[in-house]
């Protein structure tokens, strides 16, 4: 996927946020529509206790969102020519370290749009500034859209080894958490939940 200027992520999803599945610390279950939760020694300021969606993850690189920083921008002045964006006081999230002229957006929808890319469950990628307009004009960007400015980037091997060295743990790609109504506590509810987890999984199976 080559990144455009605009790209919209569309979703649809459930209502209640699972946080209690995190699945593994394993490189094998990474992939597009999971999501990374970083653990708390993770070293890098850029991605110091975030919550990111992938949204690609292939040969030509990875893509992810950070879904839990939220700024005080409008979208109204992100987006002042774009059709659709005027008078919208919801916040822009800062996306990611790269790619900071780059403006992306997350929808839930129930419908795939045209042109959309599948990411996972009712999760769609659009790549284009005609698809960010048709869905700003639309119900669904209406009801439920969050505008991102840059992305998180990796190579295939770098989000490999980053995650062998304990960085991230990887869950169910779950977009009621992408669109969770307190983005600033998401990650401690997060990792606070993993970590009960992992602490039940050694209390049952103390030998490995």
């Amino acid at each position: 996927m080559r990144l455009l200027p605009v790209v919209v992520a569309v979703m649809s999803c459930q209502a209640a946020v699972s946080l209690a599945h995190a699945q593994s610390m394993r490189p094998v279950d990474l992939g597009a529509g999971k999501m990374l939760v970083a653990s708390r020694d993770l070293p890098d300021p850029n991605f110091a206790k975030t919550v990111v969606l992938l949204v690609q993850y292939d040969n030509e690189g990875v893509v992810g969102l950070i879904v839990n920083r939220r700024s005080k921008v409008p979208v109204s002045r992100v987006l002042e020519d774009i059709a659709g964006a005027k008078n919208r006081p919801d916040p822009v999230y800062a996306g990611g370290p790269v790619g900071d002229n780059d403006v992306l957006a997350l929808v839930r929808t129930s419908h795939q749009p045209d042109g959309a890319k599948h990411v996972c469950g009712d999760v769609f990628l659009v790549s284009t500034r005609e698809a960010l307009e048709r869905t700003l004009g639309s119900p669904a960007g209406s009801n439920a859209l969050h505008v991102y400015v840059g992305y998180a980037g990796w190579t295939v091997p770098q989000l490999e080894h980053e995650t062998d060295l304990g960085a991230w743990y990887i869950f169910r790609g779950d977009p009621s958490a992408v669109f969770d109504s307190d983005p600033d506590t998401l990650w401690p509810r997060m990792i606070r939940e993993t970590e009960l987890r992992v602490a039940r999984m050694w209390r049952l199976d103390p030998v490995r």
